[in-house]
């Protein structure tokens, strides 16, 4: 019996191991409703000027919708990734990378964040370049990030990912990084 196949490209795993630039290794894998204990503890743990990078403003604490929203993804519109390592027994997170689709899928707003002690490891641009590809492989044409104009770490890691960068034209403090994709 002769079967005909489609060609369909593999997508691209949702769990695997990340070699870092120091030889250290964290699990990346996607997020899920489990790790709302372990995404508080990730963000009250990032420092002040981490967590206003991430939130353009200061966030203490995350609210319970706030933790809702970052952990219960809408799988049609949304990808999330955590980076992790093993501690105590538990997964702590070091990383997390996600973003969110338009309603007609052809842009996406990302977004990525990376611990203080973890920063300048290559995580962020390993995070950053699987978000891409699944965004390239479900048909979005444009990623963007909106960020402060002083974070200057996201502003080297966009540019290094091939994203342009212009002054967000409602608030001078603020970036729109752009990538076509």
């Amino acid at each position: 019996m002769n079967i005909a196949t489609t060609s369909t490209p593999v997508p691209p795993p949702l769990r695997w191991t990340q070699t870092l630039r120091d030889r250290s290794q964290v699990l990346i894998r996607a997020i899920s409703p489990l790790d709302r204990s372990a995404e508080r503890s990730f963000l009250e743990g990032l420092s002040a000027q981490a967590r206003r990078f991430r939130f353009l403003g200061q966030v203490r604490s995350p609210s319970e919708q706030l933790l809702d929203q970052l952990t219960d993804i809408d799988p049609e519109h949304e990808v999330a990734f955590v980076a992790v390592v093993a501690e105590g027994g538990a997964e702590r997170i070091v990383g997390a990378s996600r973003y969110s689709s338009s309603a007609d899928h052809q842009s996406c707003e990302c977004a990525v964040t990376v611990t203080d002690q973890w920063q300048n490891k290559g995580l962020g641009s390993a995070l950053m370049k699987h978000l891409i590809e699944i965004a390239r492989q479900r048909g979005i044409h444009r990623m963007y990030s909106v960020d402060l104009a002083e974070n200057l770490q996201m502003r080297d890691l966009a540019t290094h990912l091939g994203f342009h960068v212009r002054i967000d034209p409602d608030d001078a403090s603020q970036v729109i990084h752009e990538l076509s994709l």
